[in-house]
């Protein structure tokens, strides 16, 4: 399986992230895209990449969090930074007005520098978008021919936007949100929606534990192990085969990413 949304950078695994990967590796999650969301995040994830270079690959991008920061030199060291092997892709960038930590005209100002970046770059790009889809789909629609792949990821948002990002030939990314019987509900109709060549599955560890993990937990800190449990979620909501399911997303993600077999 691969988890194409793990934020390994996250403190909370400074201490054990050896053993994070290998439970993983033991539940069956073999490869890994690492998340950057800022310039050190991204340093950080590639350095990560690097070091478990047998299962690990990075992204280099500025959440919308922190598109404030985005600038012309801000844009020079990313560009750089997609320059290394282990980068995959194109982000985390795009729209969040759920948060608004970063003011909406910025938000949008970096969303356009990355998607120059990969335009110039002809690497994918990795998406974020939340309470933002008005202002998110026009600002990708109008560059989608130049881009050579998107997955809007730890998607979480209504079936018309669903249907407007796979018109844009958008892979999508569900999380351990559809467990989540208090918010997460609205996406089991929708994954029928998604088409099995489009569908991508991730854990945005160390956010968005499953909910219906049982037995539950002793910690609130979400893992890449997890993943299997969504996907057999995910699968059974489907009425599909799990190894089925897992091998579609497989060979989805080692499309989009362009990763060895």
């Amino acid at each position: 399986m691969i988890d194409i949304g793990a934020n390994l950078t996250h403190d909370s695994f400074d201490d054990d992230r050896d053993a994070v990967i290998a439970e993983a590796q033991d539940a069956g999650v073999n490869q890994f895209i690492i998340t950057g969301s800022d310039i050190s995040c991204s340093e950080k994830a590639i350095q990560l990449a690097h070091q478990y270079a047998d299962c690990c690959y990075a992204t280099a991008g500025i959440h919308p969090h922190h598109a404030s920061d985005f600038n012309a030199t801000v844009r020079t060291e990313l560009k750089q930074l997609l320059n290394d092997k282990k980068v995959v892709a194109v982000g985390e960038t795009g729209l969040d007005y759920f948060r608004d930590f970063s003011p909406r005209p910025q938000q949008i100002n970096s969303f356009e520098g990355h998607i120059e970046l990969a335009i110039e770059t002809g690497l994918p790009m990795f998406l974020h978008q939340r309470d933002a889809h008005k202002d998110f789909l026009p600002v990708l629609k109008q560059h989608r021919d130049h881009i050579s792949d998107v997955v809007v990821h730890c998607f979480t948002d209504s079936k018309a936007a669903l249907y407007d990002y796979l018109d844009l030939d958008c892979y999508i990314g569900i999380t351990g949100w559809i467990c989540d019987e208090r918010r997460g509900q609205h996406l089991i109709p929708l994954v029928h929606d998604i088409p099995l060549d489009r569908f991508l599955i991730e854990t945005d560890s160390p956010y968005l534990m499953p909910r219906n993990l049982k037995p539950k937990p002793k910690s609130r800190r979400n893992e890449p192990k997890y993943l299997p449990h969504i996907a057999e979620f995910i699968a059974q909501q489907l009425t599909c085969d799990t190894q089925t399911f897992i091998q579609h997303t497989v060979t989805n993600s080692q499309r989009l990413f362009r990763l060895a077999d």
